[in-house]
C-alpha cells in the first residue's frame, strides 16, 4: 500500500491517489493524470475504488478506462449515471468553478456501463469491506481493507494536511447532511481500524482522536456557518487555517478545502433544513 501525491497543480499535500496491489483508490483529477501514471511506470491497475465521484477524487477515470479498457470502476449506485454520462455533474461543478474548469480538473470522460462494478454498501470485495458513508456526498462510500485494517475514506474523515494535525471537515454543495455524516463517521469507527487513508491528505494512526474531532467540528462549523455571513465565515476560516499551520501547509489546505465552498455547502444545508 503507498500514496501517491498526484501534485494537483504542483502542489504537494493536496490530493492522495492510493495504491493498494492492482487497485487505485482515488485517482485524483484528470488535470493530474501523469503524475499518477509516472508513478505507476509499467504497473498496471485491475480496478478503480472510488470513495465518490467528485472531480478532485474521481475526474480521471474516464480517462483511465480509455487508456485500459477492461479497467473495472467501483462506485456507488448513485454516482454511477453521472460517470456513465457526466454532463449534469459537469454542469453542478461548473457552477462553482466557473472559467477555472479546466485548470483545475482537466477533460471528464465518460466511463462505459460494462467497466462500472455498483456498490450498494455491506458488499465485501476482494478484501475490502463496502460501507455506505453518505453526508460529504450522498454517492459515498468508504472502503476497508481487511489485510491491512486501513480505512478508506474519501472526505468522510475530513481534511488533515501533514505535518500539522489540524482537521476541517469539507462541506461543499450540494448534499451535505450533517446528522447522516456523523452516522457515517459511527460507521468507520465501528470497523475500529489500525489507520485511516485521507484523500486530503495521507494516513492517520490516532484514528479515535481524529473521529472525534471530525465529528466535534461538524457541529461547530455548521453552527458557525448559520451565524455568520459568507464573508465573515471565509475569513474565519482561512485566520484559523493559517494560525494553526505554516505557510506551504496552508496552501495546501486551502486548496484542498476552498473555504467558500465550506459556506456553500452549509448554508445550502441550513435552507433545505429550513425548507423542510
Amino acid at each position: 500500500m503507498r500514496p501517491i501525491d498526484v501534485l494537483h497543480l504542483g502542489r504537494e499535500r493536496v490530493i492522495c491517489c492510493w495504491q493498494v496491489g492492482d487497485v487505485l483508490v482515488d485517482p485524483g483529477p484528470e488535470s493530474s493524470i501523469q503524475t499518477v501514471l509516472d508513478a505507476l511506470g509499467d504497473e498496471r491497475p485491475r480496478a478503480l475504488l472510488l470513495t465518490h465521484i467528485h472531480l478532485d477524487h474521481a475526474g480521471a477515470t474516464g480517462a483511465l478506462v480509455r487508456r485500459w479498457p477492461d479497467l473495472e470502476v467501483w462506485v456507488h449506485e448513485i454516482g454511477a449515471p453521472h460517470l456513465i454520462d457526466p454532463s449534469k455533474l459537469l454542469s453542478s461543478a461548473a457552477r462553482l468553478y466557473g472559467d477555472d474548469m479546466q485548470r483545475l480538473w482537466g477533460d471528464v470522460v465518460p466511463v462505459p456501463e460494462a467497466n462500472i462494478r455498483v456498490l450498494r454498501g455491506g458488499e465485501t470485495v476482494d478484501g475490502f469491506e463496502v460501507a455506505y458513508t453518505p453526508g460529504h456526498a450522498s454517492h459515498h462510500v468508504s472502503y476497508l481493507h481487511g489485510e491491512s485494517g486501513t480505512a478508506f475514506v474519501g472526505d468522510v474523515a475530513g481534511v488533515r494536511i501533514p505535518p500539522s494535525r489540524f482537521t476541517l471537515p469539507p462541506t461543499p454543495p450540494p448534499d451535505i447532511d450533517i446528522p447522516a455524516w456523523h452516522d457515517s463517521i459511527e460507521t468507520v469507527r465501528g470497523w475500529d481500524p489500525a489507520r485511516l487513508a485521507l484523500t486530503h491528505f495521507g494516513p492517520v494512526g490516532d484514528v479515535s482522536e481524529h473521529l472525534a474531532t471530525v465529528d466535534r467540528l461538524l457541529d461547530s462549523w455548521a453552527a458557525l456557518a448559520a451565524e455568520l455571513d459568507e464573508e465573515e465565515f471565509v475569513a474565519r476560516v482561512r485566520e484559523e487555517i493559517e494560525s494553526a499551520t505554516d505557510y506551504e501547509t496552508a496552501r495546501a489546505f486551502l486548496q484542498a478545502l476552498p473555504p467558500n465552498q465550506t459556506y456553500l455547502g452549509l448554508e445550502r444545508y441550513w435552507r433545505k433544513r429550513a425548507a423542510a
